[in-house]
């Protein structure tokens, strides 16, 4: 594994975990799990697992286990998908703690800002600026891509 590998894997993941192919994917994720977080997929609005859920906990990527919401921070935006003011380890608008990174995503023909997860680069999501204050963002994420960890009592 190349130096560049292991910054795009991040440090937490082994070099197995890192580097799994296509067909390793696929024998770990459902095949939703594997379009939407491999594949840049979206699941159908109001179908997610996770948009109605106010437990309290953590949100995790399904794929490589980071922590990347926090239930303090999920709200109901109406737009059918699970969203989030902001990402777990952020510090005012510093988000160099995170789970995440921010991609721009022309896919459709015009920009908006990808969601991925830091460690193993599953596709989360989107992140818009219509969110409530004070960080005036919404995370738009797939369920799917998620693992709900409630909080010990």
């Amino acid at each position: 594994m190349s130096f560049g590998d292991q910054q795009q894997c991040g440090r937490s993941l082994t070099k197995s975990e890192c580097s799994l192919s296509k067909t390793d994917w696929q024998k770990k994720l459902t095949p939703e799990q594997f379009y939407v977080t491999r594949e840049k997929g979206t699941e159908e609005p109001f179908s997610g697992m996770y948009l109605n859920n106010k437990e309290t906990g953590m949100y995790h990527c399904v794929c490589c286990d980071s922590p990347l919401f926090s239930s303090e921070k999920k709200y109901c935006s109406g737009t059918g998908w699970p969203s989030f003011s902001e990402a777990h380890g952020t510090k005012d608008s510093d988000e160099s703690h995170t789970g995440i990174l921010r991609r721009l995503d022309n896919s459709l023909g015009y920009p908006r800002m990808e969601v991925v997860c830091k460690q193993c680069e599953a596709h989360l999501g989107h992140v818009f600026p219509d969110g409530p204050e004070p960080t005036g963002q919404r995370f738009c994420i797939n369920s799917v891509a998620l693992k709900f960890k409630p909080s010990k009592p």
